[in-house]
């Protein structure tokens, strides 16, 4: 039996807290000044825990890393672009602001790497494939959102400020998280649950802040019911169209079955973790709420889809 993802019902009650107690007044300065400072401490220990010596493991199984890559921000982006393309009145223009944001993202490191090793995969080629996802994700992510949206939105897009925020809120912390990673590097690992709970608690101040501001904006009267199943909707036709891509993908280019766990465990996911912090700093605060919506179901929808496919690929392994 499948048990509650205990992240996700912490970002339920977040969203419910937000929703009936959102920050007003003086409250609003000291969130945001609080989502600054959590993002960036978030991404300088990102940097910190990366080993460089992860960074190159696995480096000669080139072709593997760049079907997963091409997966991530190539068919990703393909396909949400068509979906919108083909159904452009679906959703909302800032709900689909949200799943083109999905598809830009990253993929996620733990889940990648926990499915693969259920399901008896090439674990090490999924540490290296994600990691190096998640490190080239901090400069691909926002320059392929202002290209995704600028061909697919009217009117809402980056904000001004969004590449300068990137450089100071993620990029130079992670970067001075790297040059310390000798001296921080075992201290990080050690207490791998401890960073482990601090992440998912940035995650959710910053999801906190996100939707006291799209409350106190009308966004329970913008996005209705309808709209959400909707979403959901789009969400699992991604899920499945790059789920059956990547199995058929790797398939027919010949790859091995530990390899071709790898690439639809690690092309496949998305991640919420640094994905809400990204779209904090890339879009205007009135819209973050909606933006983030879709991230969340997408994140939800991919850890139960994936748990169930892992099971059936180790049980195809133990036949």
């Amino acid at each position: 039996m499948l048990k509650p993802d205990p992240f996700l019902l912490a970002l339920i009650a977040t969203v419910l807290l937000a929703s009936f107690l959102p920050c007003r007044g003086q409250a609003v300065p000291v969130f945001h000044g609080l989502t600054i400072a959590v993002i960036a401490l978030m991404f300088f220990m990102q940097g910190a825990r990366l080993s460089r010596a992860a960074i190159l493991t696995g480096l000669g199984h080139w072709r593997l890393h760049l079907a997963i890559l091409g997966c991530t921000f190539v068919l990703f982006p393909l396909l949400g672009l068509g979906l919108h393309a083909l159904l452009p009145g679906l959703l909302t223009p800032s709900l689909w602001l949200g799943v083109l944001f999905v598809c830009v993202l990253p993929s996620t490191v733990q889940s990648s790497i926990a499915f693969t090793s259920i399901a008896h995969g090439n674990i090490p080629a999924a540490v290296c494939s994600a990691t190096a996802s998640n490190l080239f994700g901090i400069a691909l992510t926002p320059l392929l959102t202002g290209l995704v949206l600028a061909g697919a939105t009217h009117g809402h897009g980056v904000s001004a400020g969004g590449v300068l925020d990137i450089v100071l809120q993620l990029l130079l912390p992670f970067l001075a998280g790297q040059l310390l990673q000798p001296l921080l590097g075992g201290w990080a690992l050690r207490r791998r649950r401890l960073l482990s709970l601090t992440d998912r608690g940035s995650v959710l101040i910053v999801v906190y802040t996100a939707f006291s501001e799209a409350v106190v904006q009308g966004l329970w009267h913008q996005v209705p019911a309808s709209q959400l199943a909707l979403v959901l909707a789009v969400d699992a036709v991604l899920l499945a169209a790059v789920l059956l891509a990547t199995r058929l993908g790797a398939q027919a280019a010949g790859f091995a079955t530990a390899d071709e766990i790898a690439i639809v465990f690690c092309g496949s996911k998305k991640t919420l973790a640094s994905g809400v912090p990204m779209a904090g700093v890339l879009f205007p605060a009135a819209i973050v709420g909606q933006i983030v919506l879709p991230l969340m179901i997408f994140h939800q929808l991919q850890l139960f889809v994936c748990a169930v496919l892992a099971r059936r690929y180790a049980r195809r392994a133990g036949a």
